[in-house]
């Protein structure tokens, strides 16, 4: 079973800065996308940020140019900087891994989730 641990979130003020770390079990390189997804109070879940196995990147529009991805291969981590925070980037944050080929995902798992909350 593999598992994501998450660490990172807190409360800041607006124009803060955070950055969440996820471990997972076992090797990350296992995995062809691994990132973020967020869901905010009376909102969707939502993708912030991914990091795929050949190093491309995608980001929702409105964390880019704030939020970094990256991922540090021999701690099987993977990091979100996120800058400039505000209140709408207030939600709980899931780290990801798994295997996406096309549309579909072959297994993925979630961490328990972390809170950021952004207080003006």
């Amino acid at each position: 079973q593999v598992q994501l641990v998450e660490s990172g979130g807190g409360m800041v003020q607006t124009g803060d800065s955070l950055r969440l770390s996820c471990t997972v079990s076992g090797s990350i390189l296992n995995f062809n996308r691994v990132g973020w997804y967020r869901r905010a109070p009376g909102k969707e879940r939502e993708l912030v940020a991914e990091i795929q196995s050949g190093g491309n990147t995608n980001y929702a529009d409105a964390v880019k140019g704030r939020f970094t991805i990256s991922r540090d291969n021999a701690k099987n981590t993977v990091y979100l900087q996120m800058n400039s925070l505000n209140a709408e980037d207030t939600a709980v944050y899931y780290c990801f891994c798994g295997n996406r080929h096309g549309s579909i995902w072959y297994g993925r798992y979630w961490g328990q989730g972390t809170q950021v909350t952004v207080s003006s």
